[in-house]
Formats: C-alpha cells, structure tokens, sequence
C-alpha cells in the first residue's frame, strides 16, 4: 500500500472540493480543528456539514463563509450555550439548516457506512420532525409495523482527528469515539490528522486500537495538538477558557472576522496558529490530561 502520509495542506487540497457534503468526527474529544483551519485557508466554499451533535467547529466554518447547509442534531457550544455565527446565518438565510435526531444522524451514517438506502427506526414517528424533513413511512415485511425510513447519508469527504497512525494510514484511536467511525465509514473520502506517526509495527502490536485501516484513508497528516481546542484522551485536556472567549468573540461578527484574518489567515499553518498561544497553556492542557489517564 502505497504511504498516505502528506502534509495537512496536500491533504485539504487534494481531498476537499467546493460544495461537498462533508462529515466532521470527535465527539468531545479529537475534533478536528486543524483541517478546519486549513479548509479555511483554502477558502473552500458551498461546503455541506453533518454529523449528529457539532460544536464551535460549524460555527468557525460558517463564519468563514465556507458553509452553505449544515445537517445535523445539534449545532452548539459544549458547556458554554449558542453558535452564534450558525445561528445568524441560518435566521439571515446565509446557509441552510436541516435538523435531525441525534440518533437518526448516527443512523443516517450507519445506512450510509452499510451501503443501504435507508434504515427503518421506531424514532420520528412522534411529533412533526419527519414530516419536516420528508421521513416516510415504510412497513415492516414480518410483524406489519409502521416503521419510519432513515434515509442513508454518505459524505463525499469525513475529515477526523486521532492518537496515532502509521506511513500506510491505518488509524489508531482512543477514548470516546462517539458517531465518528460511522461517519467516516460512511465517508467516500476520509482525511485524517494524528498526534504521532508511528512504525507499522507499533500498529500490529495493538490491532484492537486500530479504528480505520489504511485502505479507507486518502491522506493522513501529522499535527501535534490537531484538535485543540478540543482534547485528545490521555494527551491533553480540553481548553475552556478558549470555548468561553470563542463565545464573547462570535457574538460579534466583526470580531469573528478580525479573529479568522489574524489566527487563520495571518498564520502560515496550524503549528504557528499554536505558537502563538502562551507556552505554559498548552504544558498545563497536558499535565491535566496525565493525571485525569492516572487517575483512570
């Protein structure tokens, strides 16, 4: 297998097109912030993003204007409240919002990872949500029950953060994986930053961790702290104080814009994004996360 491991730019630019339906893993841990910031960089545009629950991610790329439709179950900022910059887009008609369950996305992506154009779920049929995104009905061939009909999604694209991978692309992850395998096995695409690139042999003496072989992946990059803000489960913690200043500053849509020309643009790549950002910070991020590791 040949290897797929390139630089994050290489990744993007050979993976990622305008207008793709892209899926975005982590779920609390290892979002991945840093193909977020090189897909603005790259000034992708008309993108569509979905997963279940989503977090400040969807609101930097929106806030780029990167976005035209966000499919999802939840669009927030974990912990602290609203998406500012999704929620003003949607209600100026900026982009579109198609609302699901949080569980009917992770089955649209089970359809879609399954290769089935639909799975049929005893969810939606309550209430006026099915109606509203076009859900129908179909009966069940051995009791006769009215079943709702989840139709499959299948992103062009599932960008995702992980621990390790090796030269080949075969992805290491641990911790809470949350809906992010059914993402990416759903995914025709799947573009992967990691903590560490590691020897195939390191990746054979753990086959358990292994959560994506190299045959699915694209491109695998190298990017150290790749999910900050966010946390990677045993490396570093999740940074708070970054989620709660993303809230004053997307509130305002000068500040969001100044925040994208000076941290993203202004910034040659994600390494000097976090150059940026106080040395100690980042050491106490890590400390935190090895005694949260020791205490498990």
């Amino acid at each position: 297998m040949p290897p797929k491991h390139v630089s994050l730019e290489q990744a993007v630019a050979d993976n990622v097109r305008d207008g793709d339906l892209l899926f975005v893993g982590g779920f609390g841990q290892c979002v991945p912030f840093a193909i977020a910031h090189e897909i603005v960089r790259q000034r992708r545009k008309n993108l569509t993003l979905c997963r279940s629950g989503a977090d400040i991610l969807f609101d930097l790329l929106v806030a780029a204007g990167a976005v035209s439709k966000v499919i999802s179950g939840y669009v927030g900022n974990p912990g602290i409240g609203l998406a500012h910059a999704f929620r003003r887009a949607v209600e100026s008609g900026e982009i579109v919002a198609e609302d699901w369950t949080n569980f009917a996305m992770v089955l649209r992506l089970h359809a879609g990872a399954l290769g089935v154009p639909f799975l049929p779920t005893a969810t939606l049929l309550p209430g006026d949500l099915a109606d509203r995104v076009g859900v129908r009905a179909v009966t069940c061939p051995y009791t006769g029950e009215v079943l709702a009909a989840v139709p499959a999604l299948t992103p062009d694209v599932a960008i995702m953060h992980a621990h390790a991978a090796d030269e080949e692309g075969n992805v290491q992850l641990f911790g809470l994986p949350g809906d992010t395998l059914e993402g990416v096995n759903a995914g025709r695409k799947v573009v992967c930053t990691v903590e560490e690139i590691v020897s195939s042999e390191v990746i054979r003496s753990r086959p358990d961790r292994t959560v994506v072989p190299g045959f699915r992946v694209s491109a695998v990059s190298l990017v150290p702290f790749g999910a900050y803000p966010s946390y990677v489960d045993g490396l570093y913690d999740r940074d708070d104080e970054a989620y709660a200043a993303w809230d004053a500053i997307s509130r305002a849509p000068e500040k969001i814009a100044d925040w994208i020309e000076r941290e993203i643009f202004g910034a040659g790549d994600f390494a000097a994004y976090l150059a940026r950002i106080d040395a100690a910070r980042l050491e106490t991020l890590k400390r935190n996360a090895g005694r949260a590791a020791h205490a498990r």
